[in-house]
């Protein structure tokens, strides 16, 4: 008979605390709902003051993008220049010479211009799409004029540049020329052999791509 009214008094205390509970929960959602208005206010406010930032920023960066995309077309045409004759690549080392060959590639085009030669390349220094689609591996060869490209040197790019590297045509170009048995397995397998001479003639412009 003792425990009933306990058990009223611990009943009524949980719904007072439930009733507490209850308003915070309002108070913070209220709160909240007032903080979303104020700020959807000042939004609505400095609407034109937000538009006017965000144009500006627009503005920054196109300014930013067009200046890089300019300095690059810049760096390019006076890379292209430099290359107009054949000395210049006659003074290069084999890595240069590499590049070199890259940026005639886009010069006339090519896109997806990579140069990937070096150790275990297997028989590839550059690698480029054709403006019609074609994949080209090209070999550089930069050698002295009594150096010329033997046919070993061009087994090994027929070897690798269709089921290996998974192109259409393959280029071996040298600032040598190359053995008589070396032009004439190019000749026989298709792959294009670029001497001195037809270098010349590609880095002026007098001559189609070797690809074409």
């Amino acid at each position: 008979m003792a425990r009933r009214p306990v058990r009223r008094r611990r009943s009524a205390k949980r719904r007072g605390r439930n009733r507490g509970d209850g308003i915070v929960l309002f108070g913070v959602a209220t709160a909240v709902v007032i903080l979303l208005l104020l700020v959807l206010g000042w939004l609505l406010n400095h609407l034109l003051l937000l538009f006017g930032l965000l144009a500006v920023a627009l503005a920054v960066v196109l300014l930013v993008v067009r200046g890089k995309v300019a300095a690059s077309r810049r760096e390019h045409e006076a890379q292209v220049a430099q290359l107009r004759h054949v000395g210049a690549f006659l003074a290069m080392g084999p890595k240069e010479f590499e590049h070199a060959l890259a940026v005639l590639c886009r010069r006339d085009g090519c896109t997806k211009v990579t140069v990937v030669g070096g150790a275990g390349d297997l028989a590839a220094d550059v690698l480029a799409t054709t403006p019609t689609g074609q994949r080209i591996l090209i070999q550089a060869k930069r050698y002295g004029p009594k150096t010329l490209v033997g046919s070993q040197d061009v087994q090994k790019v027929n070897g690798t540049y269709r089921d290996v590297h998974r192109c259409d045509l393959a280029l071996v170009v040298t600032t040598s020329t190359f053995t008589k048995a070396a032009a004439a397995f190019c000749a026989r397998v298709g792959i294009r052999a670029v001497d001195r001479r037809a270098l010349a003639l590609w880095a002026e412009g007098t001559a189609r791509p070797p690809w074409s």
